[in-house]
Protein backbone atom coordinates (compact mmCIF):
# COMPACT_ATOMS: atom_id res chain seq x y z
CA UNK A 1 0.00 0.00 0.00
CA UNK A 2 1.13 2.94 -0.80
CA UNK A 3 1.52 5.30 2.57
CA UNK A 4 3.39 8.79 3.15
CA UNK A 5 3.43 10.63 6.15
CA UNK A 6 4.33 14.36 7.07
CA UNK A 7 6.64 14.84 9.40
CA UNK A 8 7.08 17.99 11.46
CA UNK A 9 10.28 19.24 12.85
CA UNK A 10 9.21 20.55 15.84
CA UNK A 11 12.41 22.97 16.22
CA UNK A 12 13.48 24.70 12.78
CA UNK A 13 16.68 23.05 11.33
CA UNK A 14 18.84 26.57 11.16
CA UNK A 15 22.60 27.31 10.84
CA UNK A 16 24.30 28.17 14.13
CA UNK A 17 20.48 28.41 15.94
CA UNK A 18 21.06 27.29 19.86
CA UNK A 19 18.83 26.48 22.56
CA UNK A 20 18.80 30.52 23.86
CA UNK A 21 17.87 31.64 20.59
CA UNK A 22 14.10 32.50 20.20
CA UNK A 23 13.87 30.89 17.46
CA UNK A 24 14.40 28.23 18.91
CA UNK A 25 11.13 27.68 21.04
CA UNK A 26 8.98 29.33 17.99
CA UNK A 27 6.41 26.72 18.02
CA UNK A 28 5.02 28.05 20.89
CA UNK A 29 4.51 31.29 19.13
CA UNK A 30 0.81 32.79 18.41
CA UNK A 31 -0.68 32.67 14.68
CA UNK A 32 -3.84 32.93 14.10
CA UNK A 33 -5.19 32.12 17.14
CA UNK A 34 -3.28 28.93 17.57
CA UNK A 35 0.33 27.93 18.29
CA UNK A 36 2.82 28.02 15.26
CA UNK A 37 2.94 24.18 15.56
CA UNK A 38 -0.86 23.85 15.54
CA UNK A 39 -1.36 25.81 12.87
CA UNK A 40 1.43 24.28 10.56
CA UNK A 41 -0.03 20.56 11.54
CA UNK A 42 -3.60 21.87 10.90
CA UNK A 43 -2.89 23.23 7.85
CA UNK A 44 -0.71 20.04 6.03
CA UNK A 45 -3.01 17.67 7.44
CA UNK A 46 -5.47 19.16 4.44
CA UNK A 47 -3.31 17.69 2.49
CA UNK A 48 -5.54 14.15 0.71
CA UNK A 49 -2.30 12.14 0.10
CA UNK A 50 -0.63 12.25 4.35
CA UNK A 51 -1.90 9.03 5.56
CA UNK A 52 -1.01 10.59 9.26
CA UNK A 53 0.92 13.98 10.72
CA UNK A 54 3.63 13.22 13.35
CA UNK A 55 5.60 15.57 15.06
CA UNK A 56 9.11 14.66 15.91
CA UNK A 57 11.23 15.60 19.13
CA UNK A 58 14.79 15.00 20.27
CA UNK A 59 16.04 13.92 23.46
CA UNK A 60 16.51 17.64 24.32
CA UNK A 61 14.32 18.99 27.40
CA UNK A 62 13.29 22.25 24.97
CA UNK A 63 12.35 20.14 21.90
CA UNK A 64 10.27 17.62 23.93
CA UNK A 65 8.37 20.34 26.34
CA UNK A 66 7.19 21.78 22.57
CA UNK A 67 6.34 18.84 21.29
CA UNK A 68 3.45 19.08 24.15
CA UNK A 69 2.06 21.28 22.00
CA UNK A 70 1.48 19.62 19.07
CA UNK A 71 -2.65 18.50 18.51
CA UNK A 72 -4.00 15.41 19.93
CA UNK A 73 -5.20 13.93 16.50
CA UNK A 74 -1.14 14.76 15.40
CA UNK A 75 1.07 11.34 16.49
CA UNK A 76 4.35 12.41 18.35
CA UNK A 77 7.41 10.47 18.56
CA UNK A 78 10.39 11.42 20.89
CA UNK A 79 13.79 9.86 19.48
CA UNK A 80 16.80 9.33 21.28
CA UNK A 81 19.05 10.54 18.03
CA UNK A 82 20.74 13.87 18.16
CA UNK A 83 20.75 15.11 14.62
CA UNK A 84 18.03 15.03 12.27
CA UNK A 85 18.79 12.77 10.60
CA UNK A 86 18.55 10.06 13.20
CA UNK A 87 15.44 11.31 14.02
CA UNK A 88 13.78 11.02 10.33
CA UNK A 89 14.98 7.03 10.61
CA UNK A 90 12.98 7.22 14.16
CA UNK A 91 10.16 7.92 12.37
CA UNK A 92 10.06 5.61 9.46
CA UNK A 93 10.88 3.15 12.25
CA UNK A 94 7.70 3.83 14.02
CA UNK A 95 5.72 4.44 12.05
CA UNK A 96 5.28 2.30 8.43
CA UNK A 97 5.15 4.18 5.58
CA UNK A 98 6.67 3.88 2.38
CA UNK A 99 7.78 7.70 2.21
CA UNK A 100 7.81 11.15 4.12
CA UNK A 101 7.74 14.79 3.29
CA UNK A 102 9.38 17.06 6.10
CA UNK A 103 8.09 19.93 7.05
CA UNK A 104 9.39 22.69 9.24
CA UNK A 105 6.87 24.48 11.78
CA UNK A 106 9.11 27.25 10.40
CA UNK A 107 7.35 27.10 7.29
CA UNK A 108 3.55 28.29 8.13
CA UNK A 109 2.55 28.80 4.74
CA UNK A 110 3.53 25.31 3.25
CA UNK A 111 0.99 24.19 0.62
CA UNK A 112 -1.13 21.18 0.95
CA UNK A 113 -2.43 21.75 -2.58
CA UNK A 114 1.38 21.60 -3.83
CA UNK A 115 2.04 18.62 -1.47
CA UNK A 116 -0.64 16.48 -2.81
CA UNK A 117 1.06 17.17 -5.85
CA UNK A 118 4.79 15.97 -5.01
CA UNK A 119 3.08 12.70 -3.72
CA UNK A 120 0.63 12.09 -6.73
CA UNK A 121 3.92 12.56 -9.07
CA UNK A 122 5.91 9.73 -7.44
CA UNK A 123 2.52 7.11 -6.34
CA UNK A 124 3.58 5.44 -9.64
CA UNK A 125 7.23 5.24 -9.34
CA UNK A 126 8.78 2.12 -7.36
CA UNK A 127 12.18 2.86 -7.98
CA UNK A 128 11.86 7.24 -7.20
CA UNK A 129 13.97 7.58 -3.92
CA UNK A 130 13.43 11.35 -3.37
CA UNK A 131 11.17 13.62 -5.12
CA UNK A 132 11.46 17.75 -4.76
CA UNK A 133 10.03 20.61 -6.68
CA UNK A 134 12.49 22.41 -8.95
CA UNK A 135 13.12 26.04 -9.98
CA UNK A 136 13.93 26.81 -13.34
CA UNK A 137 17.43 27.62 -12.58
CA UNK A 138 17.51 23.81 -11.49
CA UNK A 139 17.41 24.71 -7.35
CA UNK A 140 15.26 22.58 -5.66
CA UNK A 141 12.48 24.86 -4.51
CA UNK A 142 12.30 24.04 -0.31
CA UNK A 143 15.72 25.77 -0.63
CA UNK A 144 14.70 29.09 -1.73
CA UNK A 145 13.81 30.37 1.42
CA UNK A 146 9.75 30.64 -0.24
CA UNK A 147 8.48 28.24 2.97
CA UNK A 148 5.37 26.95 0.42
CA UNK A 149 7.27 23.67 -0.77
CA UNK A 150 8.34 20.44 0.92
CA UNK A 151 10.31 17.59 -0.51
CA UNK A 152 9.14 13.57 -0.32
CA UNK A 153 11.41 10.71 0.75
CA UNK A 154 11.32 7.39 0.35
CA UNK A 155 11.57 5.44 3.87
CA UNK A 156 14.17 3.10 2.75
CA UNK A 157 15.84 6.22 1.31
CA UNK A 158 16.21 7.83 4.63
CA UNK A 159 17.15 4.58 6.26
CA UNK A 160 20.22 3.65 3.99
CA UNK A 161 20.90 7.24 4.56
CA UNK A 162 21.15 6.90 7.97
CA UNK A 163 23.51 4.43 7.52
CA UNK A 164 25.69 6.14 5.20
CA UNK A 165 26.08 9.83 6.59
CA UNK A 166 28.94 10.66 8.96
CA UNK A 167 29.42 14.13 9.06
CA UNK A 168 27.51 16.37 11.28
CA UNK A 169 26.31 18.80 8.35
CA UNK A 170 24.84 15.77 6.70
CA UNK A 171 23.27 14.60 9.41
CA UNK A 172 21.37 17.52 10.14
CA UNK A 173 20.14 17.89 6.48
CA UNK A 174 19.14 14.35 5.57
CA UNK A 175 17.34 15.20 2.10
CA UNK A 176 20.03 17.53 1.06
CA UNK A 177 22.36 13.92 1.56
CA UNK A 178 20.23 12.17 -0.53
CA UNK A 179 19.15 14.84 -3.04
CA UNK A 180 22.95 15.57 -3.25
CA UNK A 181 23.73 11.54 -4.70
CA UNK A 182 21.94 10.29 -7.75
CA UNK A 183 24.47 8.32 -7.93
CA UNK A 184 23.08 6.54 -4.98
CA UNK A 185 19.57 7.67 -4.85
CA UNK A 186 17.21 7.97 -7.83
CA UNK A 187 16.11 11.71 -7.76
CA UNK A 188 13.31 12.99 -9.26
CA UNK A 189 12.41 17.35 -10.19
CA UNK A 190 8.37 18.46 -10.15
CA UNK A 191 8.78 22.05 -12.30
CA UNK A 192 7.20 24.51 -9.56
CA UNK A 193 3.86 26.19 -11.15
CA UNK A 194 5.52 28.73 -13.18
CA UNK A 195 4.24 31.85 -11.37
CA UNK A 196 6.94 30.29 -7.98
CA UNK A 197 9.78 30.81 -9.89
CA UNK A 198 10.81 33.59 -8.49
CA UNK A 199 13.18 34.98 -6.31
CA UNK A 200 11.85 37.37 -4.37
CA UNK A 201 9.36 35.67 -2.40
CA UNK A 202 10.64 34.87 1.60
CA UNK A 203 8.08 33.18 3.47
CA UNK A 204 9.84 30.75 5.61
CA UNK A 205 10.93 31.95 9.13
CA UNK A 206 15.00 31.86 9.64
CA UNK A 207 14.85 35.17 11.66
CA UNK A 208 12.80 37.90 13.24
CA UNK A 209 12.26 39.87 10.55
CA UNK A 210 11.36 37.13 8.78
CA UNK A 211 8.39 36.24 11.80
CA UNK A 212 7.70 40.53 11.29
CA UNK A 213 6.98 39.50 7.24
CA UNK A 214 4.17 36.55 8.21
CA UNK A 215 2.53 38.33 10.85
CA UNK A 216 2.09 41.19 7.98
CA UNK A 217 0.83 38.92 5.32
CA UNK A 218 -1.35 37.42 7.88
CA UNK A 219 -3.00 40.83 9.19
CA UNK A 220 -3.45 41.97 5.19
CA UNK A 221 -5.36 38.41 4.33
CA UNK A 222 -7.00 36.98 7.43
CA UNK A 223 -6.35 32.93 7.99
CA UNK A 224 -8.95 31.44 5.38
CA UNK A 225 -6.98 33.21 2.05
CA UNK A 226 -2.72 31.93 2.91
CA UNK A 227 -2.98 30.03 -0.25
CA UNK A 228 0.29 30.82 -2.27
CA UNK A 229 -1.91 32.56 -4.96
CA UNK A 230 -3.91 35.12 -2.68
CA UNK A 231 -0.18 35.68 -0.96
CA UNK A 232 1.62 36.46 -4.39
CA UNK A 233 -1.11 38.52 -5.54
CA UNK A 234 -0.87 40.42 -2.63
CA UNK A 235 3.07 41.13 -2.53
CA UNK A 236 2.82 41.97 -6.06
CA UNK A 237 0.51 44.69 -5.00
CA UNK A 238 3.69 45.68 -2.88
CA UNK A 239 7.18 45.20 -5.24
CA UNK A 240 8.86 46.67 -2.00
CA UNK A 241 8.44 44.48 0.64
CA UNK A 242 9.45 41.97 -2.39
CA UNK A 243 12.52 43.54 -3.20
CA UNK A 244 13.50 43.26 0.29
CA UNK A 245 12.60 39.64 0.89
CA UNK A 246 14.59 39.12 -2.51
CA UNK A 247 17.78 41.12 -0.64
CA UNK A 248 17.40 39.66 2.58
CA UNK A 249 18.14 36.49 0.78
CA UNK A 250 20.71 37.11 -1.17
CA UNK A 251 22.55 38.57 2.41
CA UNK A 252 21.85 35.30 3.53
CA UNK A 253 22.97 33.04 1.01
CA UNK A 254 26.03 35.59 0.30
CA UNK A 255 26.93 35.35 4.10
CA UNK A 256 26.98 31.66 4.01
CA UNK A 257 29.92 31.09 1.36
Amino acid sequence: MFTTIGVVEVIPSLDGLSDRSPLAGIARRRFAGKTLLEWVVRRVSDADHLEQIVVVAGPDTLSRSLAELAPPDARVVFSEADDLLGRMASVVRSVPCRGVVRLSVSDPFVDPILIDRLVSSVASEEDCDYACFCLGDGRPAHESRMGIFADWCRSDALLRADRLARSPADRAEPTQFIAARPNLFNIKQVPVPARLDRGDLRLAIRDEEDWENVEIILDALGPESLDWQYITSLLDRHPQMCERMAEHTRLEFAGQM
